[in-house]
């Protein structure tokens, strides 16, 4: 029997897909709406696939993800999400994340992108690949601005940025001091050449680097 903890703060969400991955017969399929509680779940059951949503209330999928590895360094991480993952490919392999499906794909789309993770292949949508090499010729084209190379919590915080939070919301939601994410909002001024949040945000959606739905 194959273990699939699915994690999203959309119940309906857990529920459909619980669904239809049972309808395999060798899945087993735990869910949860809350990472925290996913957290303590994984301490208590080994499970060889977790379908992480991307953005959650709580905790990122990325952050979620890390943690899962720490306690279960075997287990498989596969984020089900509806935005465009492109521009944070690189983010997912450096995280260690075995692969993505879309949350529009089909039920034999979602099977076989779990079927993969465990033979530890990653299934690419033709059109992922298609962006993949237009951005690589772009980047050949035009050659004169290459993307900012932003860590994983710097890229987090922007993000909460773009959605609006102030300083003192992200020192809140983080449990850091306001002044430490200032300090780390200027180091991605820095990185970005730019002098205030709003540009920040501009600048990173004109690289690619948070997806549209973020921007302010």
């Amino acid at each position: 029997m194959i273990h699939i903890l699915i994690v999203d703060d959309h119940l309906l969400v857990c529920e459909g897909t619980r669904n239809v991955l049972e309808r395999e017969g060798d899945f087993q399929v735990d869910i949860t709406t809350s990472a925290s509680e996913a957290e303590q779940m994984i301490e208590q059951r080994a499970y060889d696939i977790c379908l992480l949503d991307w953005c959650m209330s709580d905790m990122s999928g990325i952050e979620l993800s890390k943690r899962i590895l720490e306690k279960q360094p075997t287990a498989k991480i596969v984020i089900y999400t509806g935005y465009d993952v492109v521009p944070f490919l690189n983010y997912f392999v450096e995280f260690g994340i075995t692969g993505f499906v879309s949350k529009t794909a089909s039920s034999e789309q979602l099977v076989t992108a779990i079927r993969c993770a465990l033979r530890d292949e990653a299934v690419i949508p033709v059109h992922v690949l298609y962006q993949l090499y237009c951005c690589g010729v772009k980047e050949k084209v035009e050659g004169d601005e290459q993307p900012a190379v932003l860590g994983h919590s710097e890229l987090e915080l922007l993000m909460e940025v773009a959605n609006g939070l102030c300083n003192k919301d992200i020192a809140k939601k983080y449990h850091i001091s306001q002044r430490t994410v200032e300090r780390r909002l200027s180091r991605i001024f820095i990185k970005l050449h730019v002098s205030s949040r709003i540009e920040a945000v501009e600048k990173a959606k004109k690289l690619g680097l948070i997806p549209e739905h973020h921007m302010l």
